[in-house]
């Protein structure tokens, strides 16, 4: 089959060849790919800043993706011939908590990923594409929706009339917009475009911060909730950011720490995070019993992805490049 192989570290690296396709083993299913969409955590893959340590070589990059169903090993149950289903990326993470060791077992780094005509998914971890939504847009589920949804109702708990803030205007942060709008809760954006931030009101938001004609935002966020700020915020900065964040959210408020697209560490002030009484997780995804309930939401409140740009098996390397330059939604690539 061909497939994209990441040889070494930067996209130069990055190269279209062939590879064996894959025979399903035991509970296995053969997917052909039918698309991927990009995220963030692909990117620091081939550019060598996630886990590098953890990165085999070759590898075939990207975890996201939906495809039909093409043959399956014995003993398999859950899907059959001719079923369209969405990767997971934790793929051992069925329900409950996460154990210690989930990482060890994400498709795109370190398993082999859908950035190639076929891909073996456990039928334990696969979930049914939604049927309303084309391959290219169930391809964007798995880390950018379902991050947003377990964000917002495993982990905040959202209500209506809530107010949630979101940082930028990439997958996760449009997805959450459209979700959390269909909770009932109101939604506040952050970003450096105005042009963008319109966008967002049209899906549901009700005031946008730019965040380079307001440095300080959080005092623009306190202003637009009477001084209170927000019950929940989705952090997909990181950095120093962190502390803008912690004093954006009212007293005994939450903060989904979702990314780190500002930096990996941070010098966190410590006395606004005891005095607010804040409570901050790390996101990372969601079991897959939280996808299952996200696309049943999906297809009840008939919400459709937000897709920037559709680019060809052929073009991978230009999609990277991208969402490297910034995206409003998702990045994906058609593969069949």
């Amino acid at each position: 089959m061909k497939a994209w192989l990441l040889n070494d570290f930067g996209l130069d690296n990055l190269v279209l060849g062939e590879t064996a396709t894959p025979e399903p083993q035991s509970g296995e299913l053969l997917v052909k790919i039918g698309a991927v969409s990009l995220n963030f955590r692909d990117k620091a893959i081939v550019d060598g800043i996630y886990e590098p340590h953890l990165v085999p070589k070759p590898l075939i990059p990207v975890s996201d993706v939906s495809g039909t169903v093409v043959a399956v090993g014995e003993g398999t149950s859950r899907f059959k011939v001719g079923d369209r289903v969405n990767s997971h990326l934790y793929s051992r993470w069925i329900d409950g908590e996460p154990g210690p060791n989930e990482p060890d077992f994400c498709f795109g780094m370190p398993l082999p990923g859908g950035l190639a005509e076929y891909m073996i998914i456990h039928e334990e971890s696969a979930v049914a594409a939604p049927a309303n939504m084309s391959d290219e847009e169930a391809s964007t589920l798995p880390i950018a929706a379902l991050t947003a949804w377990y964000s917002l109702v495993d982990y905040g708990q959202v209500q209506p009339g809530q107010t949630v803030l979101v940082q930028g205007t990439g997958g996760v942060s449009v997805f959450a917009v459209q979700l959390a709008t269909a909770l009932g809760a109101k939604v506040i954006v952050t970003s450096s475009s105005d042009e963008n931030l319109e966008a967002v009101k049209k899906l549901g938001a009700v005031a946008g911060v730019n965040y380079r004609t307001f440095p300080h935002w959080e005092k623009e966020v306190l202003k637009l909730t009477d001084g209170k700020g927000v019950d929940l915020l989705l952090d997909v900065a990181g950095g120093e950011g962190l502390n803008q964040s912690i004093l954006a959210t009212k007293a005994a408020g939450k903060i989904a720490q979702i990314g780190f697209l500002t930096g990996q560490t941070t010098t966190l002030s410590l006395m606004p995070m005891i005095f607010r009484q804040t409570t901050i997780r790390g996101i990372a995804v969601a079991p897959r019993s939280s996808f299952d309930r996200m696309n049943a939401f999906l297809n009840q409140h008939a919400i459709h992805p937000v897709i920037d740009h559709v680019y060809a098996f052929d073009k991978a390397r230009e999609a990277f490049q991208h969402l490297a330059r910034g995206a409003f939604g998702k990045v994906v690539i058609k593969v069949a």
